[in-house]
């Protein structure tokens, strides 16, 4: 499955769900002081978007030293992909991340695992490696992803007024569905290449 700019950054917003991660960014953003949450937002979202680059760019050596095929990882990311699909889907996050009320979030739990969490991680590695030719281009659209991720999260509380609960957790489930067909789109393609393309 190739990608292009365009797909791999919509691939990218579907992994990151920052509309769907609304009602989790309002509730810890609650333990930060007003005028601390804008710094709070950015470094968190800086965080995030530098342990992804190096994902991003450590990709293939990553595959080599770990002695794993692109073909695995594929697999690997689909199913993480689809479980995660399933939570959007099935679940709600809001009690997924407990988080003391008196302590400001750092790298816990808005970096690491909301914004760059399993899921992203193997998404940018399986990008990376399946099409190295391509790599600015998905430091392009992974910036830009984690951009738009940025504005939410500075502006969750606005934006959850504005659309209203039920209308956020429509999104969450409807970018559930997309992101269930990227996933199985993945596996596919992995046990594709497995069993017809061992080389």
């Amino acid at each position: 499955m190739d990608y292009s700019f365009l797909s791999a950054l919509i691939l990218l917003l579907l992994v990151l769900d920052p509309l769907g991660g609304l009602p989790i960014y309002i509730s810890v953003m609650r333990a930060v002081a007003p005028e601390r949450r804008t710094r709070v937002a950015l470094r968190e979202t800086a965080i995030a978007f530098g342990m992804l680059l190096g994902f991003m760019l450590a990709g293939q050596a990553f595959l080599r030293l770990m002695h794993l095929s692109e073909r695995s990882l594929e697999v690997a990311g689909g199913t993480i992909l689809l479980i995660i699909a399933m939570r959007m889907i099935f679940g709600s996050g809001d009690q997924v991340y407990e988080t003391d009320a008196q302590r400001e979030p750092f790298v816990f739990p808005l970096a690491v695992p909301l914004l760059a969490g399993p899921s992203a991680m193997a998404t940018v590695l399986l990008l990376a490696s399946r099409q190295p030719e391509g790599l600015w281009h998905w430091v392009g659209a992974l910036s830009l992803a984690m951009a738009l991720s940025g504005l939410v999260l500075l502006a969750a509380e606005r934006i959850r007024r504005a659309l209203g609960d039920s209308l956020v957790t429509a999104i969450e489930k409807l970018m559930g569905l997309v992101l269930t067909a990227v996933a199985v789109e993945m596996i596919l393609a992995g046990l594709k290449r497995y069993f017809f393309d061992p080389a």
